[in-house]
């Protein structure tokens, strides 16, 4: 398959790219587009063959559900059976943005999106061009993230390029995206509502309009365990080629822990995930990446898949990660991490 890329500036939408765009998705063709937490594989979700051939791109395992990208909350109608009051309220808070409902579902909606469950998780993203793709194809189109399966998810076009390129029918290149890791998944048919991956959207956020939400401990355990209700719950997500560790701790520890792992380690090329208060503070490693700086989580979160990416580039033999709180954002990047370390957390004493 011959895969075309459609370059489009936020700032300036084409009208007939975007209408280019809107007949593929009508054809049941497969089209990866920018949104505002990374690039999405998409395809019309009302039709079951479409979706098939999203599994069949990504090499995704057929139990892990879809989400469903609308532009509008009249769409609901054909797509949920019912609206909780809560929902609503998340809806007028959060939408659009970086955050994903889960509601039970109607008939309407093919098995493949749902891999058969009662439910359906949907969003309605904030990014320019995402939006005005959807305002005009008047479709649900699902779109998990645009990677081969298990990768660290793309957040730029160069990413998408790498895994997808001849494998789907048109890449939007619509430049790098803001928040960097997927959304926050939150399950509205629970009582409470239950925060199933977190994201852009916090704990702290939801925790306003839902005072009593709970999270679900698939959020923190990596293993495969779970039966998914959203993506990322089952299954080594994110990761890189190369094993990866994850320190935790006192920051003075994890540095200490880190250096003396890479003495034990000094014939590996080793990479370092390190943050600006301590990118100078390693001794033998292979490469540090700076991450960002503790002072802006925002910056870590944007920041970390493509640096995972980077340790593949380079080809490097194991991966020492800094962790970080589970608070705000930061809960949504460990969560990132602990998949993509299949779940190997050091305590930095």
């Amino acid at each position: 398959m011959k895969t075309k890329i459609i370059k489009i500036d936020k700032d300036n939408i084409e009208r007939k790219k975007i209408e280019e765009i809107t007949r593929a998705f009508s054809d049941g063709k497969l089209v990866v587009i920018p949104t505002e937490t990374v690039y999405g594989l998409g395809a019309n979700g009302l039709d079951e063959e479409a979706c098939k051939n999203i599994f069949k791109a990504k090499g995704r395992p057929a139990d892990n559900p879809l989400i469903l990208h609308i532009a509008e909350n009249s769409q609901l109608d054909e797509l949920v059976s019912e609206i909780p009051e809560l929902a609503k309220k998340c809806i007028d808070e959060f939408w659009p943005g970086p955050i994903t409902m889960i509601f039970k579902r109607s008939d309407k909606i093919p098995n493949v999106v749902t891999a058969g469950l009662d439910t359906v998780a949907i969003r309605m993203p904030s990014h320019e061009i995402a939006r005005a793709i959807l305002k005009d194809c008047k479709l649900p189109i699902a779109a998990p993230s645009a990677n081969l399966s298990g990768r660290p998810s793309p957040t730029a076009f160069k990413h998408v390029k790498e895994d997808l390129d001849g494998k789907v029918d048109i890449i939007v290149d619509g430049g790098v995206t803001n928040v960097g890791i997927e959304s926050t998944v939150i399950d509205m048919t629970s009582n409470p509502p239950m925060i199933l991956r977190p994201g852009g959207i916090t704990y702290e956020d939801l925790k306003k309009i839902i005072p009593d939400v709970a999270v679900d401990n698939t959020t923190i355990d990596a293993s495969d365990h779970a039966i998914p209700k959203s993506p990322g719950q089952k299954y080594r997500h994110y990761a890189p080629i190369a094993d990866a560790y994850c320190f935790t701790g006192n920051l003075d520890g994890v540095v200490k822990e880190v250096n003396k792992r890479l003495k034990e380690n000094s014939d590996k090329k080793v990479a370092v995930l390190a943050t600006t208060e301590t990118k100078d503070d390693y001794n033998g490693a292979y490469i540090v990446i700076d991450l960002g700086s503790r002072e802006n989580m925002q910056e870590i979160a944007h920041n970390l898949f493509d640096a995972l990416r980077k340790c593949d580039e380079e080809e490097v033999d194991l991966i020492y990660a800094e962790g970080f709180d589970f608070r705000g954002i930061g809960a949504g990047i460990m969560n990132r991490l602990l998949k993509a370390c299949g779940g190997k957390l050091v305590l930095g004493l």
